[in-house]
């Protein structure tokens, strides 16, 4: 009885440190952060590739989404709206930059321009 108690209280703290935890980044599935990424962009260049000028603001946010980033301002009396999306990778940093976003601009709530970052 004392040596089974006894290798018991040996037993058990011992097995308690071998434990432990892992943390899979981009497993089996194929899904990981750049990855994500990848899919967000492939997504974002085949909704503007339909996109038609002179569509207005709303159907556009409509198809888009939220853009990463906007900007509003009014030039000789029109208001020019500009959203970006991200479209590329150019960092591999995780993060979302202007640089790697297509250019969507609107005048008076039309789209009249769509520029490729770079």
């Amino acid at each position: 009885m004392k040596k089974s108690l006894l290798a018991l209280l040996i037993i058990a703290p011992l097995s308690m440190s071998l434990t432990g935890c892992v943390i899979a980044v981009g497993g089996e599935d194929g899904h990981s952060m750049s990855g994500d990424f990848d899919d967000r962009e492939f997504k974002n260049r085949k909704k503007i590739a339909d996109l038609q000028l002179n569509t207005t603001f709303s159907d556009v946010s409509r198809v888009m989404g939220v853009a990463d980033f906007n900007e509003s301002y009014l030039d000789d009396g029109k208001t020019i709206k500009v959203v970006y999306y991200r479209t590329q990778r150019l960092h591999k940093d995780g993060l979302t930059t202007k640089d790697e976003c297509t250019k969507l601009v609107f005048v008076d709530n039309n789209l009249t321009a769509i520029e490729q970052g770079l």
